[in-house]
């Protein structure tokens, strides 16, 4: 079995063990990297010669039993809107695409001092506005199991890298879905904590009272691990939580008896495909035979969930991207006559299409004549569906149902309907408004290959009884792994709209850089 294979927990083991080294795990990512990237183009940026420094030092701790922790040496990657110290952060955007951030995100300093060792940073829709990783500035990321398929968004980078064995787990961040939609369109699992269980601070915010850090990891293990090292309370942030109970990995027990399990009849009906509401109902009935009670429910309100998020959503990033406006640092358009004239020029030609959509449709809901209509109607919604939810979980521990409608869609689905892929989004956004953990374990693929992932939903706070639902399927042997993927990746078709959107990266310099050894790819 190759080092990229095992999950993160078996690599630390092996570390620890002996069998495999720190460095020896870092060179075989690199190595994998190298193999995949041209087809699956995961990271926009790598640090080869840092990463492997970092190797040696980590050894060493381990050696001295200075780092004992789970992951200890295990190598990953972090989404590119998370701060990285002297490493460039660009949220795949033109307007920061020389930005290097004085300071690393509390999350990944977490990490770092349980001895994770820094692949790179991986590609994402920019500013994480998009459902399909299609809007970086950097080019499309594509699917690692359908070349011709998106990873899902925004996080897709951070899952497409986990797919193709190119890191062994990644970091994300979570608005609206943009850990959990594409872990199930890659066959991975993916956790979007409470909001505040994880420090906001070093993540570029989008909108910051959605916005919530999570990881992308093989499996439900791995994924409880990563969560108990990045979740602390951070006095940075405003936001975040203290918390008594992180021990998450407490929770990974194949035991649901008694467990009580929703289903929202809602999320059954409407554009949902046949083959995913299949396997979703499929993973309820493996938990129903281990013991849990599952029943279907009314949990009202899932038609209004898309229409107050992309308002509050498209609001709080009007006023967050605000500050990029060519002063402070970033991109500054040339040739311009004045300060305001700089502003203007600056900002169409740093901001993409999609963001600055939604730039406009934040300052069209906060403008006078249209706040108390749109944006203090979406926030009554919002609390509306908090309270549906609160509801619900007097009576179950954790909601099931589908992470989204279909299966990755292909490339370019959405190029002309950006709508159609709002709505995609219409079982994850609710999760983000009402502040709930969630998680995307594999459950199975469609007739053409393509994984499947179900959603487990807790109450606040509750991670333990998502993660020990989400084991307890687990350990019934539904799991998308690399081998299927190894085979898979080596049927690269030559297809015309895939070189078409390749050629929109042809202008961006290759650029090499902290004196030749970051790579910007």
């Amino acid at each position: 079995m190759e080092i990229i294979q095992y999950t993160a927990m078996e690599t630390a083991a092996k570390i620890k063990a002996k069998e495999i080294s720190v460095v020896e795990a870092v060179e075989a990512s690199f190595a994998q990297i190298e193999k995949e990237e041209d087809s699956v183009h995961a990271y926009v940026t790598v640090n080869q010669e840092l990463a492997l420094q970092q190797a040696e030092q980590v050894q060493k701790q381990i050696a001295n039993k200075e780092l004992t922790g789970p992951l200890a040496g295990v190598p990953m990657a972090v989404k590119d809107n998370i701060c990285t110290k002297g490493m460039l952060t660009t949220c795949c955007s033109k307007i920061l695409e020389n930005f290097r951030p004085t300071y690393t995100a509390q999350a990944v300093e977490n990490l770092i001092a349980g001895g994770a060792v820094l692949l790179g940073k991986t590609n994402m829709d920019e500013f994480a506005m998009g459902s399909t990783t299609e809007s970086s500035y950097y080019g499309v990321t594509r699917n690692p199991w359908n070349l011709n398929a998106v990873p899902g968004g925004s996080s897709g980078g951070s899952c497409a890298a986990v797919a193709a064995g190119e890191a062994f787990y990644t970091l994300g961040s979570d608005t609206g879905g943009s850990i959990r939609q594409p872990s199930s369109f890659c066959g991975v699992v993916g956790i979007k904590p409470t909001y505040g269980t994880v420090s906001r601070f070093g993540l570029i915010a989008y909108g910051s009272s959605l916005d919530q850090i999570g990881p992308i990891t093989k499996d439900v293990s791995d994924g409880a691990a990563v969560l108990e090292m990045i979740a602390s309370y951070d006095k940075k942030d405003s936001t975040s939580v203290k918390r008594e109970e992180t021990d998450f990995t407490a929770a990974l027990v194949d035991d649901v008896r008694g467990m009580k399990i929703g289903i929202p009849g809602d999320y059954l009906t409407g554009g949902l495909e046949r083959e995913v509401k299949d396997a979703v109902l499929k993973a309820a009935e493996v938990l129903k035979q281990k013991g849990a009670v599952v029943e279907e429910f009314d949990l009202s309100l899932v038609e209004y969930a898309i229409p107050a998020y992309y308002v509050i959503a498209s609001a709080e990033a009007s006023s967050n991207l605000a500050r990029f406006d060519g002063v402070k640092y970033g991109y500054r358009a040339g040739n311009y006559d004045g300060l305001h004239q700089m502003y203007k020029k600056t900002r169409s030609e740093g901001f993409g299409k999609e963001v600055k959509r939604r730039i406009m449709l934040g300052s069209f809901v906060l403008s006078s004549g249209y706040y108390d209509a749109y944006y203090l109607k979406a926030l009554r919604t919002k609390a509306m569906i908090k309270q549906a939810f609160d509801k619900a979980f007097e009576k179950y521990d954790v909601i099931l149902g589908p992470v989204a409608p279909t299966t990755a869609p292909l490339l370019g689905s959405y190029d002309n309907d950006p709508i159609k892929m709002y709505l995609s989004d219409i079982y994850t956004v609710s999760v983000n408004l009402a502040g709930l953990p969630g998680i995307s374990v594999p459950c199975g693929a469609d007739s053409k290959g393509l994984p499947i992932g179900v959603q487990m939903v807790a109450d606040c706070f509750k991670e333990k009884k998502m993660i020990r639902a989400a084991y307890a399927f687990e350990q019934s042997g539904v799991k998308m792994c690399s081998p299927f993927l190894k085979e898979k990746l080596a049927e690269k078709t030559d297809i015309p709209f895939l070189k078409e959107k390749l050629a929109e990266k042809t202008d961006i310099p290759f650029l090499k850089e902290q004196a030749g050894k970051e790579e910007r790819i």
